[in-house]
């Protein structure tokens, strides 16, 4: 068991709450081997493979600000009369105007634009591949009874349709999750990846990044949530009670041990 800190993001990330979610883990009785990877120590490494990808045609520097996509989404809609498609998080898929332009206009915008993106060609990462990787990729979902044992794995194909030409990286944060998650997976020799069912159609993304920068793909397992009476998965964000305001009502790590079914 590993620990890392997905901090890319430096303005929403604070020290303070590391600290805070180190205090809950060790109270709970977390125990992970190793040094804690922080994803914002090596943003120098990140941003020379998000360069690779862009030197081979893979990723392109997307420079319409939201505005101007709005604008461009909603005149499409007028005129063809249908809905512009959505990814799994709810984000427009980008129009993608960006690809064609001249190397000499891309040099201009950067210039104009800093802060542009650096979105994955979907497309081209696709025919950068054997063509029967990529027809068919997909990833290996394993099922767990409650005590590990008893595995089932079940191969589920790829959907990259869903997504669009998802963000990269900007100038401030040289890697989006997607594929700093990818990186590192690769370099901690990760073999098994547990997490959330609302996680589970960033796989596709995920398993075309790992064919694109040969990384050995590990097996996943995406589990159910907890949720509230109206089906909402519990988060702070909502208000819900984390396990800082649980200690501090008194409640024992045993007590939490019980409550979620688990033996410390």
């Amino acid at each position: 068991m590993l620990l890392r800190m997905e901090n890319t993001d430096i303005g929403r990330c604070s020290t303070q709450y590391e600290d805070a979610i180190l205090e809950d883990l060790e109270w709970i009785g977390f125990k992970w081997q190793g040094d804690i990877r922080r994803q914002s120590e090596h943003f120098d490494y990140y941003r020379s493979i998000l360069d690779g990808l862009e030197a081979r045609g893979l990723v392109y520097p997307a420079f319409l600000s939201r505005n101007q996509v709005k604008k461009q989404i909603e005149d499409w809609q007028q005129k063809n009369g249908e809905t512009w498609p959505r990814d799994p998080d709810g984000g427009v898929h980008y129009p993608g105007n960006d690809r064609k332009l001249e190397e000499i206009n891309r040099a201009e915008l950067r210039l104009e634009n800093p802060n542009f993106a650096r979105r994955l060609d979907i497309e081209a990462a696709q025919n950068s591949l054997d063509r029967d990787k990529a027809d068919n990729l997909s990833w290996q979902e394993v099922e767990c009874d409650d005590e590990g044992a008893g595995a089932k794995t079940t191969t589920i194909k790829c959907e990259l349709g869903r997504w669009g030409d998802v963000v990269m990286g900007r100038l401030e944060i040289p890697a989006s999750y997607h594929l700093a998650c990818v990186i590192d997976d690769g370099i901690q020799g990760i073999t098994h990846v547990v997490r959330g069912e609302d996680m589970e159609p960033s796989t596709s993304i995920h398993r075309l990044l790992q064919e694109v920068l040969e990384i050995d793909e590990p097996v996943y397992c995406h589990h159910a949530l907890i949720v509230d009476e109206n089906g909402v998965k519990y988060s702070k964000r909502y208000g819900d009670t984390g396990l800082r305001e649980l200690r501090e009502a008194g409640m024992k790590p045993e007590d939490i041990h019980q409550k979620i079914g688990i033996q410390p």
